[in-house]
């Protein structure tokens, strides 16, 4: 199939462009704003489905609402009609569409072309009134509000937030694409007069602005988002997005004596913590057990023995482990354990805890094995 794509250097449009490339082989005809009239003309000859993200929301004329929302609209549905065969195409309007402004105006105008070309032509129409789109590769100060955000907290710039009560209705950029996909194969998903993406989501801009500083600040606490909530999943994927290339490292604390080190990497309420312990060779780590606190262990470097004996008794299970032989080890509460270093390098152990270590309440009992 060949897909002309209208906007495609845009928000929508790149995401669009670079998921039709990887996951298909169909032929894309891209256009933007500065493709020739004549280029435009020939894509449309050979077309056989039209994606047709290009639009103006934010320009330095009002006049330009016209030109570039309508004007052109109309031009690509001119040449669509010359080729007298029906040619399918996908229009991203805007929930904008339903107010009293140019822009709002030239979206209704630019949807009521779309229609009469169905009539006319008997092609199928996918009008989709968009709400808030977020995600990666969107501009600040322009497509969104989130990628506003996104961009001033990640460069520690103010942001402005006129009332924290306004209720956004938000769409993931990647259910977008996946909605576009359906659309293309006549699957999309009817919303009275339009088609909507269906999962959509509503956030006050205070827990949105609070979630991405949030994301911010998990750098010094190490605390991973909730990346079982979906919409905080895909937000912090999108804050990712806007950090600037030279800022995507950051230094952890490493707690260091003489037996070694062990530095905590990530942390989450409900998925525990994974810290990096080092055991210089000759070193024995631990001697102690917990009530709730369960840990397994991921030897990555150098040989070592772990042992364990329940409490209240004499037996004691030793376990080998090697940085050669990728196992795990669980770490059960009830039974005191340590870890030795029984090599000549040092001993690099992945350890993930069931709970972030919580120094008021260590659950950490010392007691030799």
């Amino acid at each position: 199939m060949k897909i002309l794509i209208t906007g495609a250097n845009g928000f929508i449009g790149r995401n669009v462009v670079e998921t039709l490339r990887v996951t298909t082989t169909h032929t894309l005809m891209l256009v933007d704003k500065d493709t020739l009239p004549e280029t435009l003309a020939a894509f449309i000859k050979d077309a056989d489905f039209i994606l047709h993200f290009a639009g103006v929301n934010r320009p330095q004329l009002l006049e330009e609402f016209q030109t570039g929302n309508v004007d052109f609209t109309e031009t690509l549905l001119a040449q669509c009609q010359q080729q007298r065969r029906p040619i399918p195409v996908v229009f991203a309007s805007s929930i904008q569409a339903e107010q009293d402004n140019p822009y709002a105006l030239s979206k209704r105008e630019a949807e009521a072309r779309l229609r009469a070309y169905a009539t006319q032509t008997g092609s199928k129409v996918y009008i989709y009134r968009f709400p808030n789109v977020f995600g990666k590769w969107s501009r600040p100060n322009y497509n969104s509000a989130v990628a506003t955000f996104c961009h001033n907290i990640a460069r520690n710039l103010p942001i402005t937030v006129h009332d924290p009560s306004v209720v956004l209705t938000l769409v993931y950029v990647d259910d977008v694409v996946l909605e576009i996909m359906r659309a293309i194969h006549h699957q999309a998903t009817p919303d009275g007069a339009f088609y909507r993406v269906p999962i959509t989501y509503e956030r006050r801009l205070d827990e949105i602005v609070g979630l991405i500083t949030s994301f911010k600040d998990s750098r010094h606490t190490r605390m991973v988002p909730d990346m079982a909530d979906p919409f905080t999943k895909k937000l912090y994927s999108t804050y990712t997005s806007f950090i600037p290339l030279e800022g995507l490292n950051y230094d952890l604390v490493k707690h260091e004596d003489a037996r070694g080190s062990f530095t905590e990497f990530v942390k989450s309420m409900s998925g525990g913590q994974v810290s990096v312990n080092i055991s210089k060779p000759g070193v024995t780590k631990g001697d102690h057990w917990h009530h709730t606190k369960n840990e397994k262990f991921f030897v990555v470097q150098g040989e070592g023995i772990i042992r364990f004996r329940p409490v209240g008794s004499d037996d004691i299970i030793e376990y080998s482990v090697s940085g050669t032989h990728h196992q795990v080890i669980e770490i059960p509460v009830g039974s005191t354990h340590n870890i030795e270093n029984c090599g000549t390098t040092d001993l690099i152990t992945l350890m993930w805890v069931n709970e972030p270590f919580d120094p008021d309440h260590p659950d950490t009992i010392p007691l030799e094995v």
